[in-house]
């Protein structure tokens, strides 16, 4: 391994330059997804204008969950104080510094969604917890103490502004280090990361109980949460060593090489498998005991409609990374495991899918345009954001304590 310092073989001051083709594709895909959206919004049919609000919905509660997992992936290497992962801090870093603008349009489309295009009409309708009316529902009337308006929006303003703030920091700090040296920064990021991983602990399964499982209110699952942030996590893994490959690819991150690439590849197939765990864990429980409130869920998947879709949901986001990635050399060859992230981004993609159209879109069949435009506008401005943010810093951490024994990082 050796221990001497290596640092003059590496241009640590080397800055990504956003230009060219990335940035034209990235403006283009924005265009065409708020053309897209803008039609489906505009249009004259109650279920287009419904359709496209799941999957604004959808595509805002993804890009802020993979930002989202950027924060969580410096937090968890400063409280672990691991090495290996310094020299390429910079990707999630850029990722957790878009969170703010991330939750701000997720919670455009909540609130936009809880009163005028009735995404959360399950709970949030004229009515439903007035035993007088016509429409209530005694199920949602027992649950009103927590769903209700108010403190839907107070929640998601405190989870996604907690978030955001932490991760912003977490990222200001290390630009900080680069200034001023010294381990002042590191220290503040340690005891930042240790309240965030607390905070961000507890507050996910809340968040995406809010989010996603109220759109149908009165199925529930204790599960769903920790679901939830299997999918996040694995999304966000799979996003870093995504940048990473194409950045290489591109001449950048010299410093990174197939050890890293190997551990990323590792965390994506152990979290595939915890995925999977949680899912059929969900899915035996609720089968096995067979209560009508908790089967309707699944039920409604199991029409003919989902039914395809919800098998190859398991497939893509299971067997594929079960297959691919169990082998030591596929983690340590590049466009095997660009490969495998692509697949996966896109199960769960469709894994999110599955949880918010059955739910609010009644009579929703198939995809089109509006599945294809509002996710190409979304990628669009995250690769823009993302970018941006990676141009304006160094790539490496060059003041980093741990940057060394990422250099020497072998496994």
């Amino acid at each position: 391994m050796g221990t001497h310092s290596h640092h003059h073989d590496y241009n640590f001051s080397e800055q990504f330059v956003f230009t060219g083709k990335a940035k034209t594709l990235s403006l283009a895909a924005i265009v065409v997804g708020i053309v897209a959206i803008a039609i489906g919004l505009l249009s004259s049919d109650h279920i287009t204008v419904e359709r496209t609000y799941a999957n604004l919905l959808l595509m805002g509660y993804y890009f802020t969950c993979v930002c989202a997992a950027g924060g969580f992936f410096l937090a968890l290497q400063y409280v672990t104080q691991s090495g290996w992962s310094s020299g390429m801090i910079r990707i999630p870093q850029a990722m957790a510094s878009v969170l703010p603008i991330a939750s701000l349009i997720l919670l455009v489309i909540t609130a936009t969604g809880l009163f005028s295009h009735n995404l959360y009409h399950h709970w949030y309708a004229e009515g439903l917890t007035d035993p007088d009316s016509p429409n209530y529902d005694a199920l949602v009337a027992g649950k009103a103490a927590f769903l209700n308006a108010p403190g839907f929006l107070i929640r998601q303003v405190v989870f996604m502004g907690a978030y955001s703030i932490c991760s912003w920091l977490l990222a200001k700090y290390s630009y900080n280090e680069d200034l001023d040296g010294g381990l002042n920064s590191y220290k503040k990021s340690f005891k930042l990361s240790a309240l965030f991983l607390v905070i961000f602990g507890f507050t996910t399964p809340i968040w995406s109980f809010d989010t996603i499982m109220s759109l149908e209110a009165h199925w529930f699952s204790t599960m769903f949460g920790w679901y939830n942030f299997a999918a996040l996590w694995v999304s966000g893994l799979c996003v870093i060593t995504l940048i990473i490959i194409l950045l290489k690819k591109s001449g950048y991150l010299a410093w990174v090489n197939e050890n890293h690439l190997h551990d990323l590849g590792k965390l994506i197939f152990g979290f595939s498998i915890f995925w999977t765990y949680v899912w059929f864990a969900q899915f035996m429980l609720i089968w096995y005991a067979n209560i009508p409130e908790e089967t309707v869920y699944f039920y409604k998947r199991w029409e003919p409609e989902y039914k395809t879709l919800f098998w190859i949901n398991l497939f893509v986001n299971f067997v594929v990374p079960i297959l691919a990635l169990m082998d030591r050399d596929t983690k340590r060859k590049m466009n095997t495991l660009m490969a495998v992230c692509i697949v996966l981004l896109l199960g769960h993609w469709l894994d999110y899918y599955i949880m918010i159209m059955p739910g609010t879109v009644e009579v929703h069949r198939g995809f089109g345009w509006i599945e294809l435009g509002t996710a190409l506008g979304f990628i669009g401005l995250f690769t823009f954001l993302v970018l941006n943010k990676l141009g304006k810093h160094a790539l490496a951490p060059a003041k980093h304590p741990f940057l060394e024994e990422s250099l020497h990082h072998q496994i």
